[in-house]
């Protein structure tokens, strides 16, 4: 019984945010609008396109469109309510902090697996192409999203749960800009030993294995590439690559950044690599697919009714 009054005590948690400084407050509220409207209206505009265009009607274009939908959702969990705390109170209720922890982690890892999946269709596109259709039908694509979806879900409730029975006695102030699983931590008064194994051991494995899926999809196209006489092949080949490998490496090198290191180690500066992963990267992933890509330009040319995108 004390156990729950003292974790009943912390009804609400304090976010720092980014700055402490209220003169920056306004400043940073209109970058990160500028940021959010961005991101909404370049994915949303990718969504679209793909939906609208019968030629982009494909697994690599299905993918790509629920990655655009998984970084909508993904910014709106955490952009919002930066927005609120900009200008108001930087409060967030106990409920609604460990909602936001809830769905940052379903769909950031939502995203990686989604990452790993596109990998493995660039694979069998052009590592096995005679049995492509066959390979990637729409059923087993559909499967593939619905594991993505299923099993980061699963994970991300594992770890909300297992924080719902840590003990917050004193302390609500989150030394962040969202609620995240380390900063969480630090404020409990309660052990914390469960917590840690279940995140050294499960946790690298969830974040881990779709980095090394893509990474060995890679070496074998790699491999396959280089065995294609022609230097136009081969340019052909690698284009369709570059960009997810853009994406890829901009999510990963900063998420590994900031969680593979010790949790007592977590400080402010990983500030910047979280703002990559979690507001940054959703912004820039449908520039870095639209920019190079013939279809898309094509598709968002008779979207927009003109030829702007020529």
């Amino acid at each position: 019984m004390e156990k729950v009054n003292q974790t009943s005590s912390v009804s609400e948690f304090i976010l720092l945010g980014l700055s402490s400084r209220p003169e920056d407050q306004v400043p940073l509220f209109i970058l990160f609008l500028i940021i959010y409207v961005v991101t909404m209206t370049g994915n949303l505009l990718i969504i679209l396109v793909i939906c609208s265009d019968p030629q982009l009607q494909t697994p690599m274009y299905f993918f790509l469109s629920f990655l655009s939908f998984t970084d909508i959702c993904f910014t709106t969990t955490i952009v919002p309510t930066m927005l609120a705390n900009f200008l108001s109170e930087k409060t967030i209720s106990y409920a609604g902090c460990l909602t936001q922890m809830y769905f940052i982690y379903a769909l950031g890892n939502t995203d990686s697996f989604l990452l790993a999946v596109m990998a493995f269709d660039r694979y069998v596109a052009i590592c096995d192409p005679f049995h492509y259709v066959t390979t990637m039908s729409h059923r087993r694509c559909v499967l593939l999203v619905s594991f993505s979806c299923s099993f980061t879900h699963l994970h991300s409730l594992l770890h909300t749960l297992l924080l719902n029975h840590l003990t917050f006695c004193d302390s609500n102030v989150i030394h962040h800009f969202l609620c995240d699983l380390s900063p969480l931590m630090k404020l409990s008064c309660s052990s914390t030993f469960v917590n840690e194994i279940v995140i050294m051991t499960e946790g690298p494995v969830v974040l881990v294995t779709p980095f090394l899926f893509i990474t060995f999809s890679y070496i074998r196209i790699l491999i396959a590439v280089l065995k294609i006489p022609s230097a136009a092949g081969k340019r052909k080949a690698f284009s369709t690559c570059g960009s997810h490998l853009s994406v890829v490496t901009l999510f990963y090198g900063s998420i590994f950044y900031v969680y593979l290191q010790p949790l007592s180690t977590y400080t402010v500066k990983d500030y910047i690599a979280t703002i990559v992963y979690t507001v940054l990267s959703s912004m820039l992933n449908p520039f870095i697919y639209s920019l190079r890509n013939k279809d898309l330009k094509q598709g968002l040319r008779k979207l927009m009714g003109n030829r702007t995108f020529q």
